[in-house]
């Protein structure tokens, strides 16, 4: 079993899905960060609102009651929110990873070399001149009508 397991694990295949999550992981974070500490921001200020972390709406209030500065704050007195803030976030995140990941493909396909068309494959059969059914090229007479060839 254990020999199977290292052969499963030196794999190639295996060894580049483990690169592929790492640097898609190390990758989501970084789209994250420039999210959370470079877009928003900008677009916070914008619209007047600090940040949109704590961007929610409270659906319950919980003890004490609201109204509450932080989500933080929400989630501590056991209010029940609406936290559409982290939402957007999360969206812009997804859609940034989408574009990138869009124009990553899109360059792979320009650099990958296209594949020759396959040649059309020669006819093996023609048509009858007299009742117009296929028949083989070889053919001196039509099996259908008998005409000769």
């Amino acid at each position: 079993m254990w020999k199977e397991f290292k052969a499963f694990i030196v794999r190639g295949n295996m060894i580049d899905m483990a690169i592929a999550i790492t640097v898609g992981t190390a990758f989501t974070a970084l789209v994250k960060a420039l999210v959370d500490h470079i877009i928003m921001p900008p677009i916070a200020y914008l619209i007047g609102k600090v940040s949109f972390d704590d961007r929610f709406a409270v659906l319950r209030q919980g003890t004490p009651t609201g109204p509450y500065a932080t989500l933080q704050a929400a989630k501590e007195a056991g209010a029940v929110t609406l936290a559409y803030g982290l939402f957007i976030n999360a969206l812009v995140s997804f859609l940034i990873i989408a574009v990138v990941v869009f124009l990553l493909v899109k360059a792979i396909n320009k650099l990958m070399p296209k594949k020759p068309d396959a040649p059309a494959a020669a006819p093996t059969t023609k048509k009858c001149p007299y009742c117009f059914t296929e028949i083989p090229l070889e053919a001196t007479r039509c099996p259908n009508c008998t005409s000769e060839l």
